[in-house]
């Protein structure tokens, strides 16, 4: 790579990396805003609060490199094309290959990080969140909630106790998980008691009985002397299984039959498979589209703002396109071949574009021959 090829990635690369940071860090703010009810409502620590705002970031950083790329290119030849140095490069004889070498290899370094932040953090990083949540609503039950009040941990789930004694002991216990309308159950004890045990949280209810609606008169009640709910799991209930977000790559390639089995389940499964293999592709189409637009010298009176303009509008509707096609595969399987087609045809239209004079100087001679 020849100095001024190093140039070129240099400030390409420090302009991706700076929007990158500024973009990220806006979205960050905005996603740690609303799960600050984590410290207000649910007396959590500011350091379990950062942690879990902190697992968000490689989803944002993954959806927001490809536009940061995006952006850094543009911005870089928007800069060369304003100093002249696009000029004076295309005089000098540096053809596009040349000059689209250090945006490509930027395009692949970029694309390699969001790949694999695609197939193995971000599956990681969204199961730790859902167990970190199950942990903070179990730990919410044992130790903050507030005596005489309805806490609703989520909609269709609510807890309350009359009063916690000096050794932790909770009186008057009501909790209803009301999420699944088919399956409505209430708990009403004399007495109750968080207790940990491995790991797990847990409540030992005392006196109490146990209803659940079995028509629309009747009621099926058992009555308990003891009754132990293990509290992590009671809150997963509706949602035992792993939803296919939380799924490693390697899961998703091979699902259990039973998930096959349910159409719903099975499309989604299918869909997040293929957002995770085919969304590092638009790293690719980003620094492509940004280089077609404004890799040659142009002067302010050729339209460099109108290039601009163009190249935004076309990535946004590449990417727009992109989870369009994603939706659709959740009900469709058929319109995978859309997820792979919208990346690969901004690739390759981009392409074409930037080597049009040397497509058009090799299709001449055979269009003369035909003529």
């Amino acid at each position: 790579m020849i100095r001024i090829e190093r140039y070129l990635l240099r400030t390409a690369t420090t302009a991706c990396v700076s929007g990158l940071v500024v973009l990220t860090g806006v979205v960050w703010v905005t996603q740690a805003l609303r799960q600050i009810d984590l410290i207000t409502s649910k007396g959590q620590t500011i350091l379990l609060f950062l942690w879990i705002t902190a697992l968000t970031l490689p989803s944002l950083v993954a959806f927001i490199a490809p536009v940061a790329l995006f952006a850094g290119v543009l911005y870089t030849l928007n800069k060369l094309n304003g100093d002249s140095e696009l000029v004076v490069m295309a005089a000098s004889g540096m053809s596009p290959a040349r000059l689209l070498r250090p945006m490509a290899l930027l395009s692949a370094g970029v694309f390699a990080v969001v790949a694999f932040l695609y197939i193995e953090v971000q599956p990681w990083s969204f199961g730790a969140i859902e167990n970190l949540t199950a942990f903070i609503r179990a730990d919410f039950i044992a130790n903050f909630a507030r005596p005489g009040a309805f806490s609703q941990l989520e909609s269709g789930f609510v807890f309350h106790f009359r009063e916690r004694t000096p050794e932790g002991d909770l009186h008057g216990v009501f909790m209803q998980d009301q999420r699944d309308p088919t399956r409505v159950t209430t708990y009403i004890a004399e007495a109750g008691k968080t207790v940990d045990r491995d790991g797990a949280s847990y409540l030992q209810l005392s006196k109490g009985v146990l209803l659940r609606p079995q028509s629309a008169s009747d009621s099926a009640m058992v009555t308990f002397d003891d009754y132990t709910i293990d509290l992590s799991q009671f809150v997963h209930a509706v949602s035992a299984m792993k939803r296919p977000r939380e799924r490693t790559t390697a899961q998703l390639l091979a699902p259990d039959a039973k998930d096959q089995a349910d159409p719903a389940l099975s499309g989604h499964i299918r869909s997040e498979l293929l957002d995770r293999l085919a969304s590092p592709l638009y790293a690719l189409a980003g620094g492509l589209i940004a280089f077609a637009a404004l890799g040659e010298a142009r002067t302010t009176r050729q339209g460099r703002g109108l290039a601009i303009g163009g190249a935004v509008l076309a990535f946004a509707v590449v990417r727009m396109l992109g989870i369009a096609a994603t939706t659709l595969a959740v009900g469709a399987s058929s319109a995978a071949v859309f997820v792979w087609a919208v990346p690969v045809a901004a690739c390759l239209g981009a392409l074409a574009l930037i080597f049009r004079r040397a497509i058009l100087a090799l299709v001449r001679p055979f269009a003369r021959i035909a003529a």
